[in-house]
């Protein structure tokens, strides 16, 4: 199989000398590589722009445009092309020349047949790690079939399908219920049908979703008066409730693509605020804040002084502190994972992923080292998903775990409803350590024979890693000087500066302090701060157009009549919180559905703070995609192997793996929850 696949790559052979170029092609075509010639540079390009080549074997010294120039142009048109520089006139230094600009390989000519044809072997394999780093997807071509399904970042297939969901979403009639929802005026009361729209506070009484959102949107339809004058009008009830279908479409087609890789993330989230503007959601100006929440400057924050902190050795310090006890994967899932959701209840999660992924990625690319092996899927995936799991899941442990808690308190006192921090912490906190154990279980089980690295002393890893640079430097120290005082401005500030406010400060002291370079800012995995700013887009677009109050009450309206109070009403509330959160922000979905439920445990004579904390608590549920939480993001842009460039946590992980801890994490919460110790203990 290895000569066959070798025998299919593209040579194409650069050499001014006609008789030495004809005979190397004879002989390499013979060994059954597929060779192109050219005696100039400049039919060189053209070539490789309309050929496609896999690997070049250039000759450094020619008349008009030489080797290097070529080479310069070869990898400006094709970046993952392997270059064989094969010269007569080689020397240390045409050879470091020459490497700057990505020679795979440097060649005296003339060379032995034999060591050439390894060397041209040995690129190809290179050339696909090459795709992997450019983001070039490869599509077969085989049959219709094959090419409808594409590969990762091009699957023309399910591109169309994603186009006609929109068509049929963004242009169906108008559901009576969504019409229903944008007249409804406010009245003030409490539990009235439209308090789950996520401004109902900010609307006066009186007011409709369609005037607020026209209003706020600042959109207004231009008509002609009898006198000839331009005269502006708030949108019409129509109007608004297409541009909410529209958002519903938008919602579809996103989370589609991002879920199977139909273009690339990063792409992805263009194309959601492409939609924005053009179906004119929000001014341009609005889009652009939407796209700039203080959550997205965080994401970006959080992986520029994880870069620093890694840059500096630090991250191999603070390993040894939260890994001491790691000495095997085992001891890693049953005793790290509970521990780290229990810190991640009352301290910033996002911050503990984003320190510890960089940790957890080094101890990988050493075991794999050790054991002599490329990659070892298993135990990457185990380890980064087991990561970000169990900090998404300290969300219920207290009211300090995130945004989300803030707006249900912020709910239960629209409603009178009075929960102390310690109350919510005996509600929720139990939940928290015996969640990740049934997380670190089923990964322990899952994972059991996928893991070829069966010994991992993590600690000891970590230890190792340590040792190689020695003692502490000061950049070492400055560098966790800013990381204290990013801790305490995060405690103590977050509710006035936000927690994109203080990263951004620190980056700058970084810089200051000499630690931190732009370029070391430019290096970071910029897709993902794209992506997390269009979930936040996305998820602001569907709450102000109301179609987020709409999906919300839809599901609820669904339930049977069993699920509409009691248990059953936390049961049907979870349920839907958890299926909403994948898809919109945290905040977001405890805003559509929490003021929706709470009111409906009042009426039903059931426990509002039962039902209230059933919905915050499964908001932390984000399990299944990228966009479900920043950790999420921050686990994935991290997953990259630093040689060849391979992602090695992919969406596909997330969302198969994801889809199953989620429906762990509800069955926990179903039944050691609700029908457990809220049964001990009073509500």
């Amino acid at each position: 199989m290895g000569n066959k696949k070798d025998s299919n790559l593209k040579v194409l052979l650069i050499d001014d000398e006609d008789q030495f170029r004809k005979a190397l092609s004879r002989q390499l075509s013979h060994r059954g590589f597929k060779v192109m010639d050219t005696g100039s540079g400049e039919d060189a390009i053209k070539i490789v722009r309309h050929k496609n080549p896999e690997v070049v074997i250039l000759d450094q010294k020619m008349p008009g445009m030489d080797g290097i120039q070529t080479l310069k142009e070869l990898k400006r048109i094709r970046p993952e092309v392997q270059v064989i520089m094969h010269t007569g006139h080689g020397s240390t230094e045409s050879a470091r020349v020459t490497g700057r600009h990505g020679v795979f390989y440097y060649l005296e000519k003339p060379a032995e047949l034999d060591e050439l044809i390894r060397v041209i072997k040995a690129a190809g394999k290179e050339r696909i790690h090459a795709l992997a780093r450019h983001e070039i997807p490869v599509v077969k071509k085989s049959g219709l079939k094959e090419w409808l399904i594409g590969v990762q970042n091009a699957r023309p297939g399910v591109i169309m399908l994603g186009v006609i969901l929109f068509m049929i979403i963004a242009f169906m009639p108008v559901p009576k219920q969504l019409e229903f929802f944008l007249t409804s005026k406010k009245t003030g009361e409490a539990g009235e049908i439209i308090s789950g729209y996520s401004e109902y506070r900010k609307m006066h009484e009186g007011q409709t979703i369609s005037e607020y959102y026209g209003k706020k949107a600042k959109l207004y339809k231009e008509i002609k008066s009898s006198a000839g004058e331009t005269i502006k009008t708030p949108l019409t009830t129509d109007s608004v409730a297409s541009k909410a279908m529209i958002m519903v479409g938008v919602l579809v087609v996103a989370a589609l693509f991002w879920a199977t890789g139909a273009i690339p993330i990063g792409v992805t989230a263009l194309l959601v605020g492409a939609l924005m503007y053009f179906f004119e959601i929000l001014p341009p100006s609005q889009v652009a804040k939407a796209y700039a929440k203080d959550s997205v400057i965080f994401i970006f924050g959080v992986l520029a002084f994880a870069a620093a902190i890694s840059k500096t050795g630090l991250d191999r310090r603070i390993g040894i502190l939260l890994l001491g006890t790691s000495t095997s994967l085992r001891r890693f899932a049953l005793i790290f994972a509970p521990l780290l959701s229990v810190t991640a209840a009352f301290l910033s999660e996002h911050a503990l992923v984003a320190f510890l992924a960089p940790i957890l990625m080094l101890v990988y690319m050493g075991a794999i080292k050790t054991a002599g092996i490329k990659k070892d899927k298993g135990l990457v995936v185990m380890l980064l998903l087991m990561l970000t799991f169990c900090a998404n899941i300290g969300g219920p442990g207290s009211p300090a775990a995130g945004g989300r808690n803030a707006v249900m308190l912020g709910i239960f006192s629209d409603y009178g409803i009075d929960i102390t921090f310690g109350q919510w912490v005996k509600m929720g906190l139990p939940f928290v350590p015996v969640m990740s154990l049934v997380i670190a279980g089923y990964f322990l089980l899952a994972f059991r024979k996928k893991v070829k690295i069966k010994s991992v002393n993590i600690a000891a890893m970590v230890i190792r890693e340590s040792e190689k640079i020695g003692k502490m430097t000061a950049d070492e120290y400055k560098a966790a000087g800013v990381l204290v005082l990013l801790i305490v401005l995060w405690t103590t500030f977050s509710s006035r500066f936000g927690m994109g406010g203080p990263v951004i400060l620190c980056l700058v002291l970084l810089n200051i302090l000499g630690i931190l370079r732009w370029k070391d800012i430019n290096s970071i995995h910029w897709d993902v701060v794209a992506l997390y700013a269009a979930a936040s887009a996305l998820g602001y677009g569907l709450a102000c157009t109301g179609a987020a109050l709409w999906l919300a009450n839809g599901l609820v309206s669904l339930l049977p009549e069993s699920l509409k109070s009691g248990i059953g009403l936390c049961i049907s509330t979870s349920f839907i919180t958890g299926i909403l959160t994948n898809f919109m922000s945290d905040g977001a979905t405890v805003a559509a559905v929490g003021p929706i439920t709470v009111p409906m445990a009042t009426l039903s004579g059931t426990s509002p703070i039962m039902v209230g904390l059933a919905t915050a608590f499964a908001s932390s549920f984000a399990h299944l995609l990228i966009i479900g939480t920043p950790n999420n993001a921050i686990v994935y842009s991290m997953a990259r192997d630093p040689e060849t460039g391979e992602q090695l946590l992919t969406m596909k992980d997330f969302f198969v793996h994801g889809s199953i801890v989620f429906v762990l994490s509800l069955a926990v919460l179903w039944l050691w929850v609700f029908f457990g110790y809220w049964n001990w203990i009073s509500v």
